[in-house]
């Protein structure tokens, strides 16, 4: 070291105290170990720091805020769009710098999640509903049996796969796409004390075929989970569950039903179940629908109730999630 701009506040101060004491420029320089000059600039107070190296900054910072406009008007851009945009606002700049800017006010390219669409009508009705369960404590939420269907397919299992390939090898490192895949609709239940039998279901789901499952599955899982301790059912609002003949059903077996607002999964924690269990199934890959039923029961068996009283906890986080978000879809 030997430029000024090397000096440390303490060596500034070294410098100041032997000075006082008499010490010539040299004796200094020689008892810190840096240069005469270094110290010289010091003590007239010509010290400055050293200028920066590299390249100018070609953006100004109101550059740099038209960029964030840009960018925050349409997400879905591309990067050669917000450069072209860019550029008719007036500022001349290559796809890299673009980038560096993008990156620097904190975005970055990601897949977008994939949400059911609201509209207002249905955004209001879950705020309404989520200001209504607002106070509703753990233990209480513990009382409901969730319920929902999702479709397994057999190349599911595959999803994701990566494979390690030299340039031009390719017999070796294809992966087969089906253009139909094998396929399996499952409807489950849990509660906060574990999950109930699965359902493998055959055909479409009427109203007809729904209160078969409820009588044959959903009886079962409430015996199971609650005993002879009162329940509240939640189910979607699917056509086969909002059915006159359906909510008969209901009020014939005394079964209290939670209602429940339109296109709300986030809301539902047996959603984050289903994809516990698909998580699974990448691991041991099915090739037949036999063998995709075994896979679905053997991960849906090693679901724990820590598990699910884990998810259930989660409900008042929701429930303040969709009032904080005033209705739009959450991170759920």
């Amino acid at each position: 070291m030997g430029k000024t701009a090397d000096l440390t506040a303490v060596q500034k101060a070294i410098i100041d105290t032997l000075k006082q004491e008499g010490k010539t420029q040299k004796e200094i320089s020689e008892r810190i170990g840096c240069s005469q000059s270094a110290v010289s600039r010091h003590l007239s107070g010509k010290s400055v720091g050293r200028k920066k190296c590299g390249r100018k900054r070609c953006t100004t910072r109101r550059g740099d805020r038209t960029l964030r406009k840009i960018v925050e008007k349409d997400r879905f851009q591309t990067l050669g769009d917000l450069r072209k945009q860019w550029t008719e606002s007036g500022v001349e700049t290559s796809r890299a710098t673009v980038y560096r800017r993008v990156q620097e006010m904190g975005y970055r390219c990601r897949i977008p999640q994939v949400k059911p669409l609201l509209n207002q009508k249905r955004r209001q009705k879950r705020l309404t509903w989520a200001t209504e369960k607002q106070h509703w404590t753990v233990a209480q939420w513990s009382k409901v049996l969730f319920s929902d269907e999702s479709k397994f397919c057999t190349s599911f299992g595959n999803q994701g796969a990566r494979v390690w390939r030299k340039t031009g090898e390719m017999p070796k490192c294809l992966k087969s796409s089906v253009k139909y895949p094998q396929s399996v609709m499952v409807w489950g239940a849990m509660s906060a004390a574990g999950v109930g039998p699965l359902c493998f279901i055959k055909g479409r789901v009427n109203a007809a075929s729904y209160q078969e499952i409820l009588e044959h599955f959903m009886l079962p899982s409430a015996e199971k989970l609650y005993g002879d301790e009162d329940f509240i059912f939640q189910h979607d609002l699917a056509p086969a569950h909002s059915a006159k003949t359906t909510g008969k059903w209901f009020t014939d077996h005394g079964i209290t039903v939670l209602n429940w607002p339109a296109n709300s999964p986030d809301l539902n924690p047996i959603e984050n179940l289903w994809d516990i269990v698909k998580r699974k199934l990448r691991d041991a890959r099915p090739n037949t629908l036999d063998e995709l039923k075994a896979a679905i029961e053997a991960s849906w068996a090693s679901i724990t109730p820590q598990q699910c009283h884990r998810l259930i906890a989660s409900m008042p986080r929701r429930i303040e999630a969709v009032i904080s978000a005033k209705g739009f879809p959450t991170k759920y």
